[in-house]
């Protein structure tokens, strides 16, 4: 039986590029595994992996029965809905420690930095194990993804490290004008379903019992949602009432201004007051120096809620 490695649920590229990376390694090490993702690939994943040739993975949504490894996440709620009924071997991942439990022991690397593809980097060269080409191109694309061109506050000199050697193994030696290509991919609205907008980069939280989502919509300039922003946030409300959550969130992120527009859904709004310091006016409010939802979003909410 093939084992499966997958990321979250609304799958980045990091998630995709990550789950194509271990998958190539393990594979290497003699195991019989295939990459998989929980959803369709986003625009920005789908250029990365035809810029260097590399095939899509599956979409996998069932996974009972099978053998897996995570990537990215060990979060339940981002998370397939029978991984309770999966065999997890393992998990790699660059996040705070979810709430996935096993049944026995699981190889396990979780490192606080800016993407997991840094992490599988270091796993190449831990266990003698050469990067392919291919391979190191997907990879140095998610980290820039996830560090936003090493602006984010999740960067560190690891992420940058790999980078640089990652870049030289595919050929790559303007990451700034790779990062802003691939920025402009993922800024891309025009025609765009608007759930399919804020489901892009989406992810769902329990936060001391209560359902909180947040999404993020990565811009080089916030004026390309001017003519959405309503249906954004008319979106978001809806999406609010159909999951029953407390909150319902959309970071719109400015990746040259350095900064974000927060929309808000929630039976309180007293709680972006006391995360963030700032209190929404019409649903907004706007949030200098913040792009990161892992380490300047989540962990901030989670203390408000707590």
């Amino acid at each position: 039986m093939t084992t499966l490695v997958f990321g979250h649920k609304n799958p980045d590229t990091d998630s995709v590029c990550a789950a194509i990376a271990l998958a190539d390694l393990k594979k290497k090490l003699g195991e019989d595994i295939a990459p998989a993702a929980q959803g369709e690939l986003n625009p920005e994943s789908k250029f990365v992996l035809d810029k260097f040739g590399v095939a899509a993975p599956a979409v996998v949504t069932s996974f009972a029965g099978k053998d897996v490894y995570l990537v990215d996440h060990s979060d339940l709620a981002q998370s397939p809905d029978d991984l309770k009924e999966a065999n997890i071997l393992g998990i790699v991942d660059h996040h705070k420690l979810g709430d996935v439990t096993t049944g026995q022991p699981l190889e396990c690397w979780i490192w606080p930095v800016g993407c997991t593809c840094t992490v599988i980097s270091r796993m190449y060269k831990y266990l003698g194990v050469e990067i392919p080409k291919d391979v190191a191109g997907i990879m140095l694309c998610a980290i820039l993804s996830d560090t936003v061109i090493f602006k984010s506050a999740t960067c560190t000199d690891e992420d940058k490290a790999v980078c640089a050697e990652l870049a030289e193994i595919c050929g790559e030696s303007d990451l700034e004008a790779l990062g802003i290509e691939m920025f402009k991919v993922k800024s891309a609205v025009e025609g765009t379903p608007i759930r399919e907008l804020v489901f892009r980069d989406y992810k769902d939280f329990n936060m001391s019992g209560k359902g909180v989502g947040v999404g993020q919509l990565e811009l080089v300039d916030l004026s390309i949602v001017d003519g959405i922003k309503a249906d954004l946030e008319k979106d978001i409300k809806a999406l609010k009432a159909e999951k029953g959550h407390h909150s319902v969130l959309l970071m719109l992120t400015d990746i040259m201004k350095e900064g974000t527009e927060l929309l808000v859904a929630s039976d309180d709004e007293s709680v972006i007051e006391k995360a963030f310091g700032v209190a929404p006016k019409d649903g907004k409010a706007w949030l200098p120096g913040i792009m990161s939802r892992k380490k300047q979003i989540v962990p901030d909410l989670e203390k408000a809620f707590s």
